[in-house]
């Protein structure tokens, strides 16, 4: 089977690249979407955390507003603003992950693909797309439709 037959044109093998290289860019880009993941989780984390944070102000207020002023002190003390590690805040973890490790991370899988693969991203996917879906079945085209210009 022609690996191109019937495939968008901008995910085609260009001719000079071999499988095993195409195999070798899907690992990459996997790769980096697991890297995409671990970041999302990291965004998460930041997020849980400066909520709690704000969480824990509510806390403050509520302990004070019962009555409990030595406890409100105490969390307010200890807890509210509190480095998640040493020094650190979350969003300065986010901040010395993204460029310590993803943005180098992206950059090096972005440059391989242009040199090895004329920039077209997603190469495996594409031909598992053109193997898997049924052809001329209106839903499983090779191709978004046009825009719609109404």
């Amino acid at each position: 089977m022609d690996s191109n037959r019937e495939m968008d044109p901008a995910h085609q093998v260009p001719k000079d690249v071999d499988e095993e290289t195409v195999n070798a860019l899907g690992a990459l880009s996997k790769a980096l979407e697991t890297t995409e993941r671990a970041r999302g989780h990291l965004y998460g984390f930041h997020q849980l955390t400066g909520t709690a944070d704000f969480e824990l102000g509510e806390a403050v207020r509520l302990l004070r507003e019962a009555g409990h002023d030595e406890q409100a002190a105490r969390v307010e003390r200890e807890l509210v603003g509190r480095n998640v590690i040493p020094g650190h805040w979350t969003f300065q973890i986010v901040e010395a992950y993204n460029s310590t490790y993803y943005r180098p991370f992206a950059e090096v899988e972005g440059d391989i693909v242009d040199e090895l693969a004329a920039g077209r991203d997603h190469l495996l996917e594409a031909r598992l797309k053109t193997a898997r879906r049924t052809h001329r079945h209106p839903h499983h085209t090779a191709t978004p439709p046009p825009p719609d210009r109404r």
